[in-house]
């Protein structure tokens, strides 16, 4: 091991706060020299939970699941430009399923030295702290995390790599 950081995750999730989060991992990789890894999480949860509260029919899932899994492919896509832009390398990946649990697991299966998210949203109740999955996830992966805030900031360093 030739340093704390030599291998990352930028969690994307089709916020702005994840793109923020993106460009500073793209920063840190500039820095640090580490293999970096994008990964959305296609949130299986969320579209079982339409299902059943009877929003979506059975059928609209499938034209709901196609829709999802082409958001993924968009932001994913939007991450690698914004990193060949600047000449660096990153691995882009999506999965389906719950998303903290498909982070825990990926940080554990790529053995990932830090995981990076984007600034959390405001909790409004204790049911909402309850269900951020990527909360959740934050608090579960055996890696360190590190938070991306301050947008203008981050836009800054990014131009200037």
């Amino acid at each position: 091991m030739d340093g704390p950081i030599e291998k990352m995750m930028v969690y994307i999730d089709g916020t702005e706060q994840s793109i923020t989060a993106a460009q500073y991992s793209l920063c840190l990789t500039r820095l640090t020299g580490a293999r970096l890894i994008a990964l959305y999480v296609i949130d299986t949860k969320a579209l079982e939970d339409l299902v059943k509260a009877r929003i979506f029919l059975k059928e609209e899932q499938m034209d709901y699941e196609r829709d999802l899994k082409e958001d993924s492919k968009r932001y994913l896509n939007h991450v690698r430009e914004l990193a060949q832009r600047k000449g660096i390398q990153i691995e882009t990946k999506s999965v389906m399923g719950r998303v903290h649990r498909e982070l825990v697991r990926e940080v554990k299966e790529e053995k990932i030295d830090l995981l990076i998210i984007g600034e959390l949203s405001r909790i409004k109740s204790r049911r909402d702290e309850f269900y951020d999955e990527t909360e959740r996830a934050m608090r579960s992966v055996p890696c360190s995390v590190l938070i991306v805030k301050d947008e203008d900031r981050v836009w800054d360093l990014y131009e200037s790599l």
